[in-house]
């Protein structure tokens, strides 16, 4: 995968970003990136996970007024260099496939979370 927009469903239920996740993205970390088009997109960190000995992260990209219309996730090999983050492309269709594998299970057990909480508090 040479293309750095990796699509994916975020899979939660805010509404607000139409990703469908419950969370506020004003309060969430950004990163801005610089596509292979020269596009400029700022993205909302959704978190950063572990797959196969590698960390990775799921950026939700946001339009002008903070709000993601589409559920569109990109995923990036996630690695920190003399300190600073660093974001490369996941070029092999087998480890993007293990990545976004690998967060699809972080979203269920995030919605997982979420019911036992939800019953808990009943």
């Amino acid at each position: 995968m040479s293309e750095k927009e990796k699509d994916l469903d975020c899979g939660c239920s805010c509404g607000d970003c139409g990703c469908d996740c419950d969370h506020d993205h004003d309060d969430m970390p950004t990163v801005t990136l610089t596509l292979d088009d020269d596009t400029v997109v700022e993205c909302a960190v959704l978190t950063i996970y572990p797959c196969a000995g590698n960390q990775y992260i799921a950026l939700l990209p946001l339009d002008e007024n903070g709000e993601n219309e589409d559920g569109e996730v990109f995923l990036y090999r996630f690695r920190e260099v003399d300190g600073n983050p660093t974001l490369e492309n996941i070029e092999d269709d087998e480890e993007y496939e293990a990545a976004a594998d690998a967060f699809d299970e972080f979203l269920d057990s995030q919605e997982y979370d979420e019911l036992v909480d939800a019953e808990e508090e009943e």
